[in-house]
């Protein structure tokens, strides 16, 4: 597991996590859902082969959780993602991919995705990923991590000047704890913790949450611990 993936806490959890599984390749889709099932905290609401159809059941069902492939026909899992911001914002997205190379991975960071796993990962990583991002924590796959890292070392070397606070925020994000769990830790009130996070994105020039860990990771405000 990465260090960016919390610890599950027992409780916060009201009921099942509602997941739409998009891949184009059957056998894939199908041993996702399997995997998944397993979980008696997930509820499998449906799945998709194409990113219409995806977008079509997210419209209907409103899912928590969309474990979202980034090679599709049709249209890719980027452009997907960028609609299911506006169809269902609330509706949190974990790409699973197979090539840590791919060039639309810092697209889809910047589009909204709060979760990046390789194809191949531990079933147990999965699991986690996806109680975390449904948390409101994000998370970077180790080798994904390093992509988004050489993309942005290329766009800005620019200096940011965070308050010791900031940086405090900025390291719990980075363990992929929510706002709740960060105003806890820090014993500082959700108000506030939002504020910093706000303050974080803005300064770091990020769009999210997890690009903000990536950006600052990057110019050597944190340091991205690699998976035990």
């Amino acid at each position: 597991m990465t260090d960016q993936m919390a610890e599950t806490m027992p409780g916060t959890m009201p009921g099942p996590i509602r997941i739409i599984v998009t891949d184009d390749h059957p056998v894939v889709r199908e041993g996702l859902v399997a995997i998944l099932s397993t979980q008696p905290d997930f509820t499998i609401v449906g799945d998709a082969a194409s990113g219409p159809a995806t977008l079509e059941l997210a419209r209907e069902l409103h899912p928590d959780i969309v474990l979202l492939d980034l090679a599709m026909p049709e249209m890719d899992g980027v452009e997907t993602l960028r609609q299911l911001q506006q169809i269902v914002p609330e509706t949190r997205v974990i790409i699973f991919t197979a090539f840590d190379t791919d060039e639309r991975i810092l697209s889809a960071v910047r589009a909204g995705a709060q979760g990046y796993l390789l194809k191949g990962a531990p079933r147990n990583d999965i699991f986690q990923a996806i109680r975390v991002v449904f948390r409101g924590g994000s998370l970077l796959e180790p080798m994904i991590a390093q992509k988004l890292l050489r993309q942005v070392s290329h766009e800005s070397a620019t200096d940011v000047a965070l308050t010791p606070r900031e940086l405090d925020v900025l390291r719990l994000l980075a363990r992929g704890l929510q706002n709740k769990e960060i105003a806890i830790e820090l014993g500082i009130t959700g108000r506030t913790t939002k504020f910093h996070v706000g303050s974080l994105l803005r300064k770091l020039g990020a769009g999210n949450r997890t690009e903000a860990v990536a950006i600052a990771a990057q110019r050597g405000l944190i340091r991205l611990r690699p998976a035990e």
